[in-house]
């Protein structure tokens, strides 16, 4: 069975973004094994500590090389992804041997991506994210992608209305993310 490492982009615990992790979770239980990556202890990227590196660093690259595949859930932060993933991610792209850039643990990794945001679903996050991802050497899924788009009532509740259409779309992006290991 493969195994699926979840990445929320939010630290809040309560964020839009990782009530939808859990409901993706949630829809690859019997056909994935998946693991919440925590991160919150990852200190700022700096090349002064990278060699060796920190321990929280280990940790979540240990749980990278492990995965088969990543799926990140990310807010939009001013039409892109916030600080604390993009810390993540550079910590993530660095090679694991000096010099050798294909030793850092996103290489090859497919990875899926989805948000949930204002008006825009993410739209702008998500593609910023995708760039990212692929000057990783990760292997982004270009479609589908998840974009929940919240209103007003989802930002008072602090609840994300999980609907059938959303549901079904973690399902195809859950299907297309297992294909990809397969592949």
């Amino acid at each position: 069975m493969a195994k699926v490492l979840i990445i929320a982009g939010s630290l809040r615990e309560k964020s839009f973004n990782r009530q939808l992790a859990r409901a993706a979770e949630a829809r690859l239980a019997g056909r994935a094994e998946t693991e919440m990556l925590e991160y919150a202890d990852v200190p700022f990227m700096n090349q002064d500590v990278e060699f060796p590196p920190p321990e929280a660093v280990e940790r979540v690259r240990a749980a990278v090389r492990a995965a088969d595949a990543l799926w990140i859930f990310t807010p939009e932060y001013n039409y892109s992804y916030p600080g604390v993933l993009k810390n993540l991610l550079d910590w993530l792209s660095r090679p694991v041997v000096p010099g050798e850039r294909a030793t850092a643990v996103t290489a090859g990794k497919p990875v899926a991506v989805s948000s949930c945001a204002g008006r825009s679903a993410g739209a702008g996050s998500r593609a910023k994210l995708t760039e990212l991802l692929r000057a990783m050497q990760a292997v982004p899924l270009e479609e589908p992608q998840v974009g929940v788009s919240l209103d007003g009532a989802a930002f008072a509740s602090d609840e994300l209305p999980l609907t059938d259409e959303i549901l079904a779309g973690l399902d195809a992006e859950a299907s297309a993310l297992l294909a990809a290991v397969a592949a």
